[in-house]
């Protein structure tokens, strides 16, 4: 009989901490989830899985499904799907390669920033082009990008008859990651440093906006808290990145280019979804298309503009991609859409439309990288790897479809 009022004092406590603090059940189960995911990874890797190496390649191979995460936030609050993104980005990431490799001869110095333009723009492109036969022509998403994966797929291919595109140049490299693709020690921490003062100055103005328009403010306590946290997980990241050491020297690597570009696009994509007209559009068709409709919002532009976004973040993860790889392949981003999709939906983005967030996304990616990587150090084979990412797919549209029945 005492068992019952011990859990529910236990729950009540959990549910005030969550709501003082203004974040999600869910979300604080993902950041726990997380926490035992990388312990776990640890013990079974014999600690190899907190090496400050591991640990910045995971950095750098979260950006990849991160930034096409994001984008996959907005398609799935809306509503809809797409499966085309990990073949897509195969598709630009090969474009950019042939214009680098073989097209643009007039010379190194900004020879790779235009092919960069031309990716974007074709990813763009394919993006306005799929949104318009989902919002204009009402041929369903999955259809759609089920038909983009094929076609952007065989697409890849047949730019160079599948053969693959080498080398890039040394100064695009540098955007993959790789030896020299980071910023070192010091301007780590000066941009450590510049994001806890954007911190404080955020925690602080939202205080005042709240007061301001007569809003209960956060408590202090709570606000201190996650400035805390959020203070230490920043100087965490900033002295891991710059304990990996270049190839036999001791010079610190400091934070990925990569993972800055991901940092970038994740600012961005937040004020886009939070502040501007076009995200409370899409959360609105999200919530209910009809609804949205009759309150004038243009249902159609606004879902070719969604799949738009995706395309761009497509071509900016292939830009990542081939500059890791130093070459063009074929078989760039193949099962990625599996790993996009998961992210979002893990990072709490609803299936039934209307919720989600970019700050989610990210977390979800982190996880599924998180097990990728793990699975790697412990040898297991790609396809296993297949299967485990499978059923955590499964699991994840599982525990969103119980979620949102026990939030009625």
């Amino acid at each position: 009989m005492q068992s019952k009022p011990s859990q529910n004092s236990k729950s009540s406590l959990f549910h005030r901490l969550s709501t003082e603090l203004e974040i999600n059940t869910r979300m604080l189960s993902m950041i726990g989830a997380l926490i035992v995911i990388w312990v776990v990874l640890n013990v079974l890797t014999d600690g190899i899985f907190f090496t400050s190496r591991n640990l910045y390649n995971l950095a750098v191979q979260t950006s990849v499904v991160g930034i096409m995460a994001t984008g996959m936030v907005l398609v799935i609050v809306a509503r809809h799907i797409d499966l085309s993104v990990g073949s897509l980005m195969g598709f630009t990431g090969m474009v950019i390669a042939y214009l680098q490799v073989h097209v643009f001869t007039l010379g190194a110095a900004w020879n790779w920033p235009l092919t960069v333009v031309c990716g974007l723009v074709l990813g763009a492109i394919v993006g306005l082009w799929q949104g318009w036969w989902v919002a204009y022509r009402g041929v369903p998403a999955f259809v759609v990008t089920l038909g983009g994966l094929l076609v952007f797929r065989g697409g890849a291919y047949l730019v160079t008859d599948g053969r693959t595109v080498a080398p890039m140049d040394k100064t695009y490299q540098l955007l993959g990651g790789g030896i020299d693709g980071s910023i070192g020690a010091t301007w780590s921490w000066v941009f450590g440093i510049v994001c806890i003062l954007l911190m404080i100055f955020g925690t602080l103005n939202n205080r005042v906006r709240r007061k301001k328009y007569g809003f209960k403010p956060k408590a202090r306590w709570a606000e201190l808290v996650l400035l805390l946290i959020g203070i230490g997980v920043v100087c965490a990241f900033v002295m891991i990145m710059n304990s990996y050491y270049k190839p036999r020297t001791e010079i610190p690597r400091g934070i990925p280019i990569p993972v800055l570009i991901l940092i970038s696009v994740v600012a961005v994509m937040t004020l886009l979804a939070k502040i501007t007209k076009f995200g409370r559009y899409v959360f609105a068709i999200g919530g209910n298309p009809e609804a949205a409709e009759l309150s004038g919002i243009n249902v159609q532009r606004v879902t070719m503009y969604i799949f738009m976004v995706m395309g761009i973040l497509c071509g900016i993860a292939a830009v990542i991609t081939t500059a890791r790889l130093n070459a063009g392949a074929n078989s760039m981003g193949t099962m990625a859409e599996l790993n996009v999709i998961a992210a979002a939906v893990i990072g709490g983005t609803s299936l039934a439309g209307g919720i989600g967030t970019i700050a989610g996304a990210i977390l979800g990616a982190v996880i599924m990288q998180s097990l990728e990587s793990g699975m790697v150090l412990m040898g297991v084979t790609s396809a296993m790897r297949q299967v485990v990412i499978g059923l955590v797919l499964i699991i994840a549209v599982w525990f969103d479809v119980m979620y949102n029945k026990n939030k009625r």
